[in-house]
């Protein structure tokens, strides 16, 4: 089989993998090299399910050893089987940067053989295009669970990013759908990858010589629908891996039936709206200062598919509520639906030369349709304070004010891929 075929099955196989970043990492090429990162990634391709992505995103193989439920590449699917070659992979990456197709490389790899050769052979691949062909762009890689610490290391060397997928939220979940895969196989590289880029960065402060490693940091991904936990065990889930393993980012990826199983639950569609919400609770996890604990509890475990999580949350908290905006900190405003980051960063710099006005308040970027239910502005009211929920629900329901209840993805157009 030629390059070009091997390439059209193996990205077709990739495109499940949502955990796809291309940001987060400085590394400046060599004058003798090719290419750059910057913190900024560049989208400028576009994948066969209407993905925008800047990297090329593949599988060294699809030829799997393992039998998991919910898996594209398992091993009893029918299908073309092929592998790369680590030279095929590095000059794929090499010609594609050339011809401005992408910014760097996402490789991941189905399970053949072992996971230690599985790993090898990828690890093979990164360090080919850094010591020999001196390629400076950005690569995202694999770590295959089950494989030895020394090559994790090593991946870690000379990649932007790594991830471990852990796949399912529960070790009895992983038992039913993914026998042959181990819980601790997936914690115990997840955290040695935590360790690592916590001592890189100590190490970095006493000389910027020492090693680099994943300074984009490690993620992982998590699918969405095919096992019953609800979204409170999914969200504390999360809270503990960013607190334990360093993580920089889960990634939620709504379940799709891409093979048939009798252990695999029947979906009309899959749960993207699902998805969606649970993006934006990671969000108030990883920036606004909330904990899972606040967001969902035992006795109200599902978030509301009506409301984002922080409206949501407002509305069952109406003893916070209104937030005095001219006199609120930084982490109050951050709890009022329509007031973000950036537009409560700029609420608390203006207001320290002028009085903040309704008008000032849309120029700041305040989402005043939301906002304006739960704030005072300089002792004015926008809504009386009093209103039940109910109302206020049915108000921000409003065609004018509802946020759009769909995720990007189902909107997007499906756009010829490369080889169209």
């Amino acid at each position: 089989m030629d390059t070009l075929a091997k390439l059209q099955i193996l990205s077709g196989a990739a495109r499940y993998d949502a955990s796809c970043a291309s940001s987060g990492s400085r590394r400046e090429g060599p004058s003798c090299g090719t290419g750059n990162t910057s913190l900024g990634g560049i989208c400028h391709s576009w994948s066969d399910d209407g993905r925008c992505i800047s990297l090329l995103k593949i599988l060294l193989s699809n030829e799997c050893r393992y039998d998991c439920a919910y898996c594209v590449n398992r091993s009893s699917n029918p299908g073309e089987r092929t592998s790369f070659t680590a030279r095929e992979v590095v000059q794929l990456t090499l010609d594609f940067y050339r011809r401005n197709y992408i910014e760097g490389l996402f490789l991941s790899s189905a399970v053949f053989q072992s996971p230690d050769h599985t790993m090898e052979r990828m690890v093979r691949v990164v360090e080919t295009l850094r010591t020999e062909e001196h390629f400076g762009g950005y690569i995202h890689m694999k770590i295959i669970p089950g494989c030895s610490s020394e090559l994790v290391q090593k991946a870690g060397l000379y990649a932007d990013r790594i991830s471990v997928n852990i796949e399912l939220p529960s070790a009895a979940s992983l038992q039913r759908l993914a026998p042959q895969k181990q819980k601790h196989s997936i914690l115990e590289p997840m955290a040695l990858i935590g360790r690592e880029i916590t001592s890189s960065l100590v190490e970095r402060k006493s000389s910027r010589r020492a090693p680099r490693f994943a300074p984009a940091g490690q993620s992982t991904q998590m699918i969405i629908g095919a096992s019953p936990e609800n979204d409170f065990q999914i969200l504390r889930l999360s809270q503990g891996l960013y607190k334990k393993m360093n993580l920089k980012r889960v990634y939620y990826s709504a379940y799709v039936p891409v093979s048939a199983d009798n252990r695999l639950p029947v979906l009309a569609a899959p749960p993207l709206l699902r998805e969606h919400r649970l993006y934006q609770a990671d969000w108030l996890l990883r920036f606004y200062g909330f904990s899972a604990e606040e967001i969902l509890s035992d006795d109200a475990p599902h978030l509301d598919e009506a409301f984002d999580p922080k409206t949501a949350w407002a509305l069952r908290h109406p003893e916070f509520f209104p937030v005095e905006v001219s006199r609120a900190d930084y982490a109050t405003l951050l709890r009022v639906p329509g007031i973000g980051v950036t537009s409560a960063k700029r609420i608390l710099a203006a207001r320290r030369f002028s009085s903040l006005t309704p008008e000032g308040m849309k120029k700041i970027g305040v989402v005043m349709k939301r906002a304006k239910y739960f704030i005072t502005c300089s002792g004015r009211s926008f809504e009386k304070p009093d209103r039940p929920e109910a109302f206020l629900r049915q108000q921000l329901l409003l065609p004018g004010n509802r946020e759009a209840a769909l995720p990007a993805p189902s909107r997007q157009l499906v756009l010829p891929g490369i080889f169209a």
